[in-house]
């Protein structure tokens, strides 16, 4: 092997490492920054962030909770307007169907004002699952907002799309840099032929 085969395969692993995309984590498409998430509610937006105090009591997550446990859901009015019009919140669980909300209900913040412009919803998530908050706005609940919260579901896929992002770029390098290896060997030397 030669050492031009080696410092060719370095620089193109380096570059592709460099200029590969990493995933910046988007959640959903409605994300405003890191595990920070809007909802839009009619004309009306939230902050939504989620917390697990008890296990990742430095870390705030958006939608994909990690694991079953003691969790707290946070929405933070945007609008100043809100700080005085009732809003309900409920956290469902994700069954396919909302016939009987009660039945699926597992925690409920009944319509009222929230002065602060903030809720808390803590709740233990006793077992892995996919759950709905539902927020309402209105005396009428004139608008709606869903959104999925899954606890505990992260999935392989996730884990394995970061692995993608870095193993693929770092095989490419490699298979480039044997592409112009091999394609150096086999150009004719340029030794003068003598008549």
């Amino acid at each position: 092997m030669s050492c031009h085969f080696l410092i060719r395969a370095w620089v193109c692993c380096l570059l592709l490492l460099v200029l590969a995309p990493f995933s910046a984590q988007a959640q959903h498409g409605h994300e405003l920054a890191a595990d920070t998430c809007v909802l839009h509610i009619g004309p009306y937006k939230m902050y939504f962030a989620s917390y697990q105090p008890d296990t990742y009591y430095d870390r705030k997550f958006c939608q994909e909770l990690p694991g079953a446990g003691n969790s707290v859901l946070v929405l933070d009015f945007v609008e100043q307007e809100l700080r005085s019009i009732p809003v309900e919140v409920r956290v469902i669980r994700d069954t396919g169907s909302e016939e009987n909300l009660e039945a699926v209900t597992v925690t409920h913040f009944p319509a009222k004002v929230y002065a602060t412009g903030s809720i808390d919803v803590k709740y233990n998530f006793d077992k892995p699952g996919k759950y709905i908050g539902l927020v309402s706005i209105g005396e009428k609940r004139e608008h709606l907002a869903r959104f999925s919260i899954s606890i505990g579901e992260t999935g392989v896929m996730s884990h394995l799309t970061h692995y993608i992002m870095v193993i693929v770029p770092v095989l490419v390098g490699i298979a480039v840099a044997v592409f112009f290896s091999f394609r150096d060997r086999r150009k004719p030397s340029s030794v003068p032929v003598s008549s």
